[in-house]
């Protein structure tokens, strides 16, 4: 065959092959792996959570005092206000409640990643410093979506699937009137960043910044500054932390990881 032929050849094929790579690609991103996850959940949420008694709120990103917090899902109803934590992940997941690291095992792979727990916790208490309610009547709720299996006992809160429904409903009794659901719901909408793609932006760069060796750490809580220090006593002595510098006023602390 002429060579020409061939490299021309080459060349159609290279046209059809990078879109599918591409595509491929996209299709596995972290991003389109979230956004699944999260379609998964309204989904069933539409179906299964009465419009009339959950009022479902989406994407919600909040200013902080260290920058911004973004959480995937708010239910709000009488019964109490959901935050919910989205992971679209596969295979076998092991964690405890305490452990600020999980373990996401695939074949003979292993991943760490945050504990979504202390993860959402932040949202939860960024949501509580905008709102006008009791502090127990915010829950936190994590769902893993995706072909996952949980290897360790999980505590009730941390579910597969539509598990987090049955969840929810099982707050049966009502700790907020119907006027505070509505200021809740007024409060979100009004307390939240545009929805937009810029915002998604803003907030990414300001977790990489604040992620970053050099950077310095702000308290989620009240703002101050996060200093290294040593624990004395008990289980954890000898390991290092960050902790509030306005501590004892303020003792938030976050792991060295």
């Amino acid at each position: 065959m002429d060579s020409s032929l061939i490299i021309n050849e080459a060349i159609r094929m290279l046209w059809w092959l990078i879109p599918v790579l591409i595509l491929i690609g996209f299709l596995k991103s972290p991003w389109f792996k979230g956004i699944v996850g999260e379609t998964l959940v309204k989904i069933v949420a539409k179906f299964r959570l009465p419009a009339e008694t959950y009022y479902q709120v989406h994407n919600v990103t909040l200013p902080t005092p260290d920058g911004t917090t973004q959480i995937d899902h708010i239910f709000v109803s009488r019964f109490g206000i959901f935050v919910v934590e989205t992971k679209n992940m596969k295979g076998w997941i092991f964690g405890s409640e305490k452990q600020a690291q999980w373990t996401q095992k695939v074949y003979r792979k292993s991943f760490r990643f945050q504990n979504p727990l202390r993860q959402n916790y932040k949202h939860a208490k960024a949501l509580e410093a905008a709102l006008d309610v009791p502090s127990d009547a915010i829950h936190s709720v994590v769902v893993f979506t995706g072909n996952s299996t949980f290897k360790s006992k999980m505590p009730a809160n941390v579910t597969i699937g539509g598990g987090y429904v049955n969840y929810i409903k099982s707050f049966r009794e009502a700790v907020l009137s119907e006027a505070q659901v509505q200021d809740a719901l007024e409060q979100i909408q009004t307390g939240r960043l545009a929805p937009s793609r810029e915002t998604h932006r803003q907030h990414v760069a300001q977790l990489k910044a604040r992620s970053g060796p050099s950077a310095e750490r702000k308290c989620p809580k009240c703002g101050s500054s996060m200093v290294l220090r040593t624990a004395k006593r008990g289980e954890s002595a000898g390991k290092q932390f960050w902790g509030c510098s306005a501590y004892p006023q303020c003792r938030v602390m976050q792991n060295v990881i």
